[in-house]
């Protein structure tokens, strides 16, 4: 794996092996106060553990979600709920990969079983995630990890689960005004801005650039438009302006339609700031489109666009560890009443250009299984 991702999750592991043979203390309590740590993610796998169902939730309730200590030689189950966005969506393929695998090597580190509970839409549909949440909790889980299709939405449903002794950590896309106990993801800000400053050098002479996002509500696209926007700014008196933010469903075949019908209507339009890669999730995307593109996300059909110079540049995310990250925190809290480092927990940007493409090939072999369903 690049260096890139750096070994977020091994830090977590190590502290936990240096206080194994402690005396089992207290539940801290959960930061109160925004904070945020940075680095890049290696997260090991290995064998698999066995699932196991709850059996202390009403101990977990009366704790605030940090689990009671176990006694000498006595085993405890935790299930933790994994919600992304959409289930045919690589990026979440490979989060519910990390979870899984977190959750294998925790309960081989713990001797506990210890399950991740993939529940997640077909499509994006923050009020399905919702029911997903209300169905997790009314099952007994200990912890749920999800990625906020509408972080509005969600901030009820998070803070009932909070309420009711479950601790719950958000990935990818936050919800920042709920009771959420961290976020691990991307600084989504500073990604738009990367997406800019790689276009800029792309284009070159300046001209009308395009933004592609998805969904609306997103707060992550939201935040990495922000960031495109304000290089924008920046960048005007080198001739850069917007053209027009276009949202598209988050399918490949929809998001790849809107970008051609657009270049046809429009080929003013020099450059392509995409704050996701959807429509590079699929061949041929890019037919007619005479601009500059670079895009968020780094998949397999991503890099072909590099390596093929149709796409300038890629901004990469730790999507294997969104899933694996969250897993660790949750974890960590719920048996050993430890808090994260920083409730906003950010890895760094992988800046992916026809240079060191190489390094990134075979990446998602890693991270993504065969994944699918509910």
């Amino acid at each position: 794996m690049n260096t890139l991702f750096k070994p977020f999750a091994l830090g977590f592991l190590a502290l936990g092996l240096s206080l194994s043979g402690c005396e089992k203390k207290e539940a801290a309590p959960a930061p109160t106060a925004s904070g945020s740590t940075s680095g890049a993610a290696r997260t090991p796998s290995s064998s698999p553990a066995p699932g196991a169902t709850d059996a202390a939730a009403p101990a977990r309730a009366a704790t605030g979600g940090a689990a009671p200590a176990v006694a000498p030689g006595a085993k405890r189950a935790l299930v933790i709920g994994v919600i992304a966005k959409s289930s045919g969506n690589p990026v979440f393929q490979a989060a519910r990969t990390g979870a899984e695998d977190a959750a294998r090597d925790l309960s081989a580190k713990y001797g506990i079983d210890i399950k991740a509970d993939w529940k997640t839409p077909v499509s994006e549909d923050a009020q399905k995630q919702a029911q997903f949440m209300e169905q997790l909790v009314s099952q007994g889980v200990d912890g749920i990890a999800i990625s906020c299709s509408d972080g509005q939405v969600l901030q009820k449903s998070i803070d009932d689960a909070v309420g009711k002794g479950v601790v719950v950590v958000t990935f990818d896309s936050d919800s920042p005004s709920s009771k959420r106990m961290a976020y691990f993801g991307i600084n989504d800000v500073d990604a738009g801005k990367a997406v800019m400053d790689e276009l800029a050098k792309a284009m070159g002479t300046g001209g009308p650039v395009a933004i592609l996002s998805g969904n609306q509500t997103a707060p992550n696209l939201n935040a990495r438009i922000e960031g495109v926007k304000q290089r924008l700014e920046a960048l005007k008196d080198k001739g850069f302006t917007l053209k027009q933010v276009y949202n598209t469903k988050e399918v490949p075949a929809d998001a790849a339609n809107l970008v051609q019908q657009v270049a046809t209507a429009n080929p003013e339009i020099a450059g392509w700031a995409m704050v996701g890669g959807w429509p590079l999730f699929t061949q041929n995307a890019l037919d007619g489109v005479n601009a500059k593109v670079v895009s968020v996300d780094t998949l397999p059909e991503q890099l072909e666009y590099l390596k093929s110079g149709k796409v300038q540049a890629l901004i990469g995310q730790d999507c294997y560890g969104w899933g694996y990250q969250s897993v660790v925190m949750l974890v960590e809290k719920l048996h050993e009443g430890k808090n994260p480092p920083a409730v906003v927990n950010n890895f760094k940007l992988a800046v992916v250009t026809k240079d060191n493409v190489a390094e990134y090939e075979g990446l998602w072999q890693k991270w993504l299984g065969k994944k699918s369903g509910n």
